[in-house]
């Protein structure tokens, strides 16, 4: 090993197990797989009442309180805590790689500078939407400015997939830009073995032969179009096709509240956070289409998940996430109103051939191993720290 192998390799994020979403999940990667190759890890996090297993990993947690409008996310204040200030200027780090450019991003800054050490940061979200939801526009210009003046200080700045370059750029970014994929975790071998999956799933899940299963896996909050899908459901009363909705968010109670209204509870259900991958395995597997009509979304993993067990999915034509959509070969593609992605679904369930096929194709164009990933990510650290140290 050489002698980066000795120094720590910090991840810093603001959300953590145990909340859950694509960026938590990114992090609970890269920390897994690095640990795997020998490599001494830390995360750097909000803290949270409930404390995740890290027996491989350093966890360093910061002083945070619950963000009323978004649970279960907390925002950090490293501010008010001056011990995690003391932890981070002795870990001796070889790199910092930074997943969020606010709190978490502060701290990840500071440790970049007070050890003369490389800065990746990550563009993960749509931010400026994230700020809009519960801040007035003047202070999200305000915000704006610190989170794209964070990403000028970054060495490197890193995108999930090519298209989010049209929002970084949007946001005022001009700098260089490198693209890393995310991977996935749910690894099958063959397309048959995932067919055999599926068909124990639904049996699993009580899903009839006749029956679709359709599924949401994410944040319910509206700008994901959770509401959209249920409007669509609403239209589709004739079919049997049934909808789950797997994660929480603050628009929990307005979905619950229309579904009950449109009388769609023995068709609609709500099964809160899924923690256990291979249950949430199982509801990929089961399902027969991912909808996911969202703007909001850069590359989520949601989408490449669903691939993974055979499920396509039908997002949003223009939208970021569907950059990696072919229409009728790897997913599909509606317009953003229900009754477009009601009339999907109908022409889908009346073709079963073109669901199988585009199914494969899903499978084996929207998917790669977190392994494969990894191997990446350490290659281009090694690299980014040996030019670091020329300087």
């Amino acid at each position: 090993m050489d002698s980066n192998n000795k120094k720590v390799y910090g991840l810093f994020n603001d959300s953590f197990p145990p909340v859950l979403d694509g960026v938590t999940l990114t992090v609970e990667n890269y920390v897994r797989w690095l640990t795997a190759m020998g490599l001494k890890t830390c995360v750097v996090t909000p803290w949270n009442p409930e404390v995740p297993d890290h027996d491989n990993f350093d966890l360093y947690r910061y002083f945070s309180l619950s963000i009323a409008s978004r649970k279960p996310y907390r925002y950090g204040y490293p501010k008010l805590d001056p011990f995690i200030w003391s932890k981070l200027r002795r870990v001796p780090f070889a790199l910092v790689h930074s997943h969020c450019p606010f709190s978490s991003g502060r701290l990840a800054l500071y440790a970049a500078k007070k050890h003369d050490v490389p800065l990746i940061a990550t563009f993960h979200s749509k931010y400026r939407t994230d700020l809009e939801h519960s801040l007035p526009q003047w202070l999200v210009k305000k915000i704006m400015k610190r989170i794209m003046a964070f990403f000028e200080a970054a060495d490197e700045v890193w995108i999930p997939q090519a298209r989010v370059e049209d929002t970084v750029r949007e946001y005022g970014y001009k700098g260089p830009l490198t693209v890393v994929e995310n991977g996935i975790d749910l690894e099958m071998e063959t397309f048959d073995e995932i067919l055999r999956f599926k068909r124990v799933s639904r049996a699993r899940l009580g899903i009839r032969d006749d029956e679709m299963l359709l599924l949401f896996v994410g944040q319910h909050i509206r700008e994901k179009g959770v509401l959209t899908i249920i409007k669509a459901m609403n239209l589709l009363r004739d079919l049997p096709v049934k909808m789950a909705f797997v994660g929480t968010g603050y628009a929990v109670g307005e979905m619950s509240e229309l579904i009950k209204s449109l009388g769609l509870e023995d068709r609609v259900s709500l099964h809160g956070i899924i923690q256990n991958r291979e249950i949430l395995k199982e509801y990929y597997a089961a399902a027969s289409l991912f909808l996911f009509p969202s703007f909001y979304d850069n590359a989520p993993l949601v989408v490449r998940e669903a691939a993974m067990m055979g499920t396509p999915s039908v997002l949003l034509k223009g939208a970021t996430a569907a950059e990696v959509i072919v229409d009728g070969m790897n997913g599909f593609l509606a317009v953003d109103t229900p009754e477009s992605y009601a009339d999907t679904v109908r022409r889908i369930y009346a073709d079963g051939e073109t669901l199988n096929r585009v199914a494969r194709g899903a499978s084996s164009t929207l998917t790669r191993s977190w392994r494969d990933v990894m191997e990446e990510v350490y290659d281009r650290y090694k690299s980014i720290i040996d030019r670091h140290g020329r300087k």
